[in-house]
């Protein structure tokens, strides 16, 4: 595991968060059929597989949580087609009104949500998916902004907390509407699955002084990672709260209106900070988890959020156990 990371790698990634750009729409690629049983994937860039290519671009991919999912589903449901209506760049907001060039392109001037009812209502829908919420604070990180793309040391980096405040506001006020519309839509006969966050903000642990030292295997390595940074105790227990604010406004949404929720968060141990025995690299289990199952801490193509194919799996095996 390699960690070749600019001075603020954590900045970066989250610049690029979920609104991967770039590729082409890659759902079943037919036509509705009447009397084929559909799965309906719709959100943000997780639901279309967006990653890295070798330049470090994010683009779309067939290697997303929902194409394995709709791979393992085919084994028990071989009629079953895959609807794949997600947008890299949704958020709340734009997922209920529109207002993304690129996305209203891909629905025909509407939004992803009356995409979404207009396909539930011409055709047989036994699976819907959903991920949506996270890029409403894509933007909330001070110091991404550098003509680089990137804050130029750690101590540009920072969280912006009327932003966060807004993107919240807009979680509360919007996801319930979603999930009602999309319930009303599918009616109560179509399981509707949605999906809470993993944590890439445990990232900034490493623009800690102590977790910083603790998470590199020596204080020449954490130097490496993090050139000219000082202590910045704080920022990745704001991180966390917020997304544990966004994941329960997500769940109790969801729940209101019988969707159940994929907790993928399970999957990154996020509340686990312990070091192993014999570990390589010195990193806490929550935030190992995050290296080995996203871009964050690739050398190459990262600092990435997305998942990387491993992610995908995993994350997918978590809607797998949700499903009927």
């Amino acid at each position: 595991m390699r960690l070749r990371w600019a001075a603020a790698v954590a900045a970066t990634a989250l610049a690029a968060g979920c609104a991967g750009e770039g590729g082409e729409a890659q759902g079943s690629g037919d036509a509705p059929d009447s009397g084929r049983e559909y799965y309906l994937s719709l959100g943000d860039s997780l639901t279309v597989g967006v990653q890295p290519d070798e330049d470090g671009e994010p683009r779309e991919t067939s290697q997303g949580y929902t194409d394995f999912l709709y791979e393992s589903l085919r084994e028990d449901r071989p009629g079953l087609r895959h609807e794949r209506m997600g947008c890299g760049g949704e958020d709340t907001t734009t997922f209920l009104e529109g207002g993304l060039a690129d996305c209203e392109e891909r629905y025909g001037g509407a939004s992803q949500l009356e995409a979404a009812e207009s396909f539930l209502a011409e055709n047989d829908v036994g699976l819907v998916t959903l991920t949506i919420g996270a890029n409403n604070f894509t933007r909330c990180v001070k110091g991404v902004n550098s003509p680089e793309g990137r804050a130029p040391t750690s101590q540009d980096v920072d969280i912006d907390s009327a932003c966060v405040a807004e993107g919240l506001r807009r979680l509360r006020e919007e996801t319930p509407v979603i999930a009602e519309r999309l319930r009303e839509a599918a009616g109560p006969g179509t399981q509707i699955v949605g999906m809470t966050y993993y944590n890439p903000y445990l990232a900034f642990l490493l623009l800690d002084e102590d977790a910083g030292r603790q998470a590199a295997a020596s204080a020449e390595e954490a130097e490496e990672v993090f050139p000219e940074s000082e202590a910045r105790g704080g920022l990745a227990e704001e991180a966390v709260e917020i997304l544990t604010e966004v994941n329960a406004t997500l769940t109790k949404a969801y729940e209101a209106e019988g969707i159940e929720v994929a907790d993928v968060d399970t999957v990154f141990e996020p509340a686990n900070g312990e070091v192993p025995e014999g570990s390589d690299t010195g990193m806490p289990v929550n935030l190992q988890r995050i290296c080995d199952l996203t871009w964050m801490c690739d050398g190459d193509r990262g600092p990435d959020i997305h998942p990387n194919e491993e992610g995908a799996r995993r994350i997918a095996g978590v809607f797998a156990e949700r499903v009927r």
